[in-house]
């Protein structure tokens, strides 16, 4: 018996042949190619953005418009903020120049704003001086919170005021003010806002007691107490018995108005 040996049939046999990886990796290295180029023009535009960017003449900032306030001027508003022209409009820190301008005592608050190409606009709330406060041998103008604004001086005597005693604590530190008195301030200058024929007939406030406020009126020595309550009710209710209390005696040491249904009354030299 003769074995034939037959040339095997591939017609019907699947090659075990892995695809080429080269059409992958040409893939692969496009992708890093273009991320490459990617981080050039983003170190490109970090390095030269900024530079661009402040030479770029229409950008820089040539006008501050103020907004808001009354009492300082806007080129003083400006001067707070410190150097702004001629910054590029789009790299200025205007966070910076915001917390400069909140250094003042005037200011409340404040808020800057970019107006394109070169304008920037600040919007200030600036604090409302109720009184004079009167702290060792100095005057500082204060506002219904007792913040002190700025020092009491020449540039200010257009404030007509009450000057306010007793606000510092006892053992105060330089311009230090007692925040409970202050509040005490507060209502009895808010409550006098509503009649400005009391208001300014106030000369004096002294918040030395917490609990009482005492009030002196122009052209009349005699100390008010008023408490820490009903102060426009309490003062119309003096200025109607003034002219008979004139009429019994003719000075008053203090008048005591913190009662409903009676009036404390102490002449001018008597110790009782």
């Amino acid at each position: 018996m003769t074995t034939v040996l037959l040339p095997t049939d591939t017609r019907f046999r699947r090659a075990r042949v892995r695809p080429p990886r080269r059409r992958r990796a040409v893939v692969v290295t496009r992708r890093v190619v273009h991320g490459l180029l990617l981080g050039a023009l983003v170190a490109i535009g970090v390095h030269w953005g900024p530079t661009i960017l402040d030479r770029t003449e229409h950008l820089r900032i040539d006008t501050v418009a103020v907004k808001g306030n009354r009492y300082l001027s806007s080129g003083a508003v400006a001067a707070l903020l410190g150097p702004l022209q001629g910054v590029s409009i789009l790299l200025a820190d205007l966070e910076v120049h915001r917390e400069r301008l909140l250094m003042s005592g005037w200011v409340k608050s404040a808020t800057l704003r970019r107006l394109l190409p070169s304008t920037i606009e600040v919007t200030v709330e600036e604090r409302e001086p109720v009184g004079l406060a009167r702290v060792a041998a100095y005057l500082y103008l204060i506002d219904d919170t007792g913040t002190v604004i700025d020092e009491y001086g020449p540039a200010l005597t257009g404030f007509r005021l009450p000057i306010i005693d007793g606000l510092a604590p006892r053992r105060a530190r330089g311009r230090e003010i007692d925040r409970e008195r202050a509040q005490l301030v507060a209502r009895l200058t808010t409550a006098l806002g509503a009649r400005p024929d009391l208001s300014e007939r106030v000369s004096q406030i002294d918040v030395a007691d917490a609990h009482d406020a005492v009030v002196l009126l122009n052209d009349d020595p005699t100390l008010l107490h008023l408490g820490k309550e009903r102060f426009v009710e309490r003062l119309d209710r003096y200025l109607e018995l003034a002219p008979t209390l004139q009429q019994q005696m003719r000075e008053l040491d203090y008048v005591d108005l913190r009662f409903e249904r009676r009036v404390y009354v102490r002449p001018a030299g008597d110790a009782g």
